[in-house]
């Protein structure tokens, strides 16, 4: 399968799904089997997940042909490598307010000479040491995603600079907090939210990189679409679990209203 890298820089329709709560690799394994997506996302930014957390999600993702990043606080240079160490193909940046933040954080993800990146060959993107670090080096710099969030007001007045990093791989907006940027929270068609998507798409197209987004509805997701985007994230494991309870609630809707009295 293309890795998520690849089809970001092609402009392939992407589908990917953020996993964070209610992860546990057999739920990884269900989704890489049910098919559609190509990758899954895990959430740091709001869930503590352990090393070894993302260690086994990172080998269930591989066991079943889906690729891994890993969204997290720019606030932790050594959290980077470890999510790249533990298995996970690529990190996003969430909350990013500059693109000065933006360079730091592709620098934390980068070997020398791109950045500095504290070089350890013991985790599993190096093979537990079988790939000299000559060599792994260049591969890692050139095969890691880079994903950075567009959701602050810093991050849309700067989407152009942000864009025009090497090493950036695409700008992923985040319709929730954007929205709640601009003052409009929860109304993802707001003529703000729409104007600052343009804003981004625009970055995104000068640049040559690729337009991620967190979407909520098949409307939502079209919308996007039209601007540009090509990288879906249209659910996650909580909605998952939800909507699955509220299908197999209908399915036997009589049979609940008569065990309810």
């Amino acid at each position: 399968m293309p890795k998520l890298k690849d089809r970001l820089a092609r402009g392939e329709t992407t589908m990917i799904l953020g996993v964070g709560r209610a992860m546990h690799y057999n739920f990884l394994q269900v989704v890489g089997l049910t098919g559609g997506y190509h990758g899954v996302w895990f959430d740091m930014e709001h869930v503590g997940l352990t090393t070894e957390q993302l260690e086994v999600a990172a080998l269930a993702c591989r066991a079943v042909g889906l690729e891994s990043f890993c969204r997290v606080a720019p606030t932790d240079y050594a959290l980077v490598t470890r999510c790249l160490e533990a298995g996970s193909d690529g990190v996003m940046a969430a909350q990013i307010y500059s693109a000065k933040q933006a360079e730091e954080f592709v620098k934390w993800a980068k070997f020398a000479p791109r950045g500095y990146r504290g070089l350890n060959t013991s985790g599993w993107d190096a093979r537990f040491t079988t790939i000299p670090a000559a060599q792994f080096c260049p591969k890692a710099n050139a095969e890691t995603l880079v994903m950075i969030q567009i959701e602050t007001l810093g991050a849309v007045e700067e989407c152009d600079a942000i864009a025009a990093i090497d090493g950036v791989d695409g700008l992923f907006i985040g319709p929730s907090d954007l929205s709640q940027s601009l003052g409009v929270t929860g109304d993802f068609f707001h003529e703000k939210c729409l104007a600052a998507i343009d804003r981004v798409s625009a970055a995104c197209r000068k640049h040559g990189k690729g337009l991620a987004a967190v979407t909520f509805t098949p409307k939502h997701a079209q919308m996007l679409h039209d601007k540009g985007c090509r990288m879906f994230s249209p659910t996650n494991d909580v909605r998952i679990m939800i909507a699955g309870l509220q299908s197999v609630r209908n399915d036997f809707d009589s049979f609940f209203k008569e065990a309810q009295g």
